[in-house]
């Protein structure tokens, strides 16, 4: 009997969650506190049947197959019935994610997992009002996971070893690559790459040493062809002829002094924030119509890089 998972309410990460869920031929409910929210999202979902047609609907079923087990439902005590894994989609409002773990709490037996998708919300915080936080972790996607693999485990204080291991081989096994951070830190691991690297790219725009148009270009046709492959703990391990302690041996001195002239973090705002702006739109304007079209056109690259990468 194929097990059900549980996306507490709707919205383009729960939507994405669950087209990633039925790849791997688990039954989702879909649940929004706003009734009619969640029988809309299934409209959406069925863009699984365009996936097909483009040969990159992930998992063994077919795309009927695969919608043949998605559900929607305005009561949460009916969504949660015969749930074994409960992911939470609302927005980044930590009193919002308080109070639905809380409500999902009284409905769901003690062994069921509680996890948040939330990309900057601590698990001490999100969980801070669950009874049993043994079995509370989060689990942060990356936009879009259809695409894009990786998502992040991160534990509660309390959370249980079993439980992160259980989390982990269901992501596995829906075809995610899950990470495991050892503890919570603010950020988890991706935004605080992420952020280091917008931070420099910032202040090399902001002092005028290069466009928006080319610090964009030293990541998508410089790191990130790399980086698509290799993290940069590999890529320092291949760059030099014996590995990463002779790539230390050559290099430690020059990183330490040219991080060393880093200038502190940027605000992102004011005179800067409007000038960066301003040259960004220049380049892809701010309105509806060429944001959505250079959306697609990311869904699509990324597509055929996962694609590639398969």
């Amino acid at each position: 009997m194929i097990q059900a998972v549980l996306f507490s309410f709707s919205g383009l990460i729960g939507r994405s969650w669950a087209m990633v869920f039925l790849s791997g031929g688990y039954k989702v409910k879909l649940y929004d506190s706003q009734p009619g929210q969640a029988s809309k999202a299934i409209t959406e979902i069925r863009s699984v049947l365009e996936l097909q047609e483009a040969q990159m609907l992930r998992g063994k079923l077919s795309a009927s197959e695969q919608l043949a087990l998605l559900s929607s439902h305005d009561d949460l005590s009916q969504a949660l019935e015969g749930a074994f894994f409960v992911q939470e989609c609302v927005y980044e409002d930590l009193e919002t994610k308080q109070a639905v773990f809380q409500a999902v709490e009284r409905h769901v037996g003690e062994g069921v997992v509680l996890s948040s998708s939330t990309s900057c919300l601590m698990p001490s915080s999100v969980f801070s009002l669950v009874q049993n936080r043994t079995r509370c972790l989060v689990a942060h996607p990356v936009n879009p996971p259809y695409y894009v693999r990786l998502v992040e485990l991160v534990p509660h204080p309390e959370t249980l070893h079993v439980v992160m291991d259980t989390a982990r081989d269901l992501m596995t096994e829906v075809g995610q690559a899950p990470v495991c951070l050892r503890k919570e830190i603010d950020g988890f691991a991706l935004n605080r790459v992420q952020y280091a690297i917008i931070a420099e790219c910032w202040r090399l725009v902001k002092d005028d040493i290069i466009s928006v148009k080319d610090i964009d270009l030293v990541m998508s046709e410089g790191l990130g062809m790399r980086y698509a492959f290799i993290g940069p703990i590999e890529t320092m391990h291949l760059n030099a002829p014996e590995g990463l302690e002779d790539y230390l041996t050559r290099y430690r001195f020059g990183m330490s002094r040219v991080l060393s002239s880093f200038g502190p973090v940027p605000e992102f705002d004011g005179e800067a924030a409007a000038r960066i702006s301003k040259e960004i739109c220049e380049l892809i304007p701010g309105d509806q119509e060429h944001l959505s079209a250079r959306r697609e056109r990311r869904d699509q690259l990324l597509m055929e890089l996962a694609k590639l990468k398969k």
